[in-house]
């Protein structure tokens, strides 16, 4: 006769819990209002940085509202993407991002420096797969990474034989480690489907937050702005 083990549920799921405690999401520590005004100005910044003119809108306005509210409330997304066409503000968006970052200074748990958002392009995370995979390994595994222009890059590399899907292990090793990753791309979620499959296409519906630029380019002289 087969033997069962009498089980203390409630303990048992206590101490689940404090051996498997959740990760901390990042959030800005200040007011959604004024993560946006800080967002605005950096945004403003890096727009004088490209000798281009700001020209602020209902687009840019409603943009920075979402990524400001998510920066600063509880969220089950550890990640952001910022979709849309080309030339319509999500790399400067991101790089504002980082831009605001760095001015404040944020200290990191245990005294562990501050925080900061390292950006790469898709392109160069394939590049860096085959020709210096212990730092595409690092950049798997930084705290915070920006990815502009998903789905630029070659989806497989090969080095002595060897066959890499760079950006494909980084996002699964991203989305398994819950770490903070803003992405920038022009495909759309059926392309993303299509491109990476849907087991990449499940896991960043469940990391990111999407921020959708339905706005038109920047990147002409009758209206030049933001990106």
């Amino acid at each position: 006769m087969e033997q069962k083990l009498k089980i203390d549920v409630e303990g048992l799921k206590k101490s689940l819990l404090q051996h498997r405690p959740m990760k901390a999401r990042f959030k800005m520590p200040m007011l959604e209002e004024d993560a946006y005004a800080c967002l605005l100005a950096a945004t403003e910044n890096e727009v004088a940085f490209r000798h281009r003119t700001f020209c602020f809108n209902e687009y840019l306005e409603n943009q920075l509202h979402e990524m400001a509210h998510w920066l600063t409330s509880p969220s089950s997304h550890f990640g952001m993407m910022l979709c849309g066409g080309c030339g319509n503000g999500k790399s400067t968006m991101l790089k504002a991002f980082q831009q605001l970052l760095n001015s404040l200074c944020i200290p990191k748990p245990d005294n562990d420096g501050t925080y900061g958002i390292q950006i790469v392009d898709a392109k160069y995370i394939a590049h860096l797969c085959k020709n210096n995979h212990e730092a595409y390994r690092k950049l798997i595994s930084v705290d915070m990474l920006g990815i502009d222009d998903l789905g630029t890059e070659p989806s497989e590399v090969m080095d002595y034989g060897n066959v890499y899907t760079p950006v494909i292990d980084l996002l699964t090793k991203r989305y398994e480690e819950q770490l903070f990753t803003i992405i920038t791309t022009n495909l759309t979620p059926q392309q993303i489907r299509e491109h990476y499959g849907d087991r990449i296409a499940d896991r960043l519906n469940e990391m990111a937050k999407k921020i959708v630029f339905s706005n038109g380019t920047y990147r002409t002289d009758e209206l030049a702005t933001y990106d």
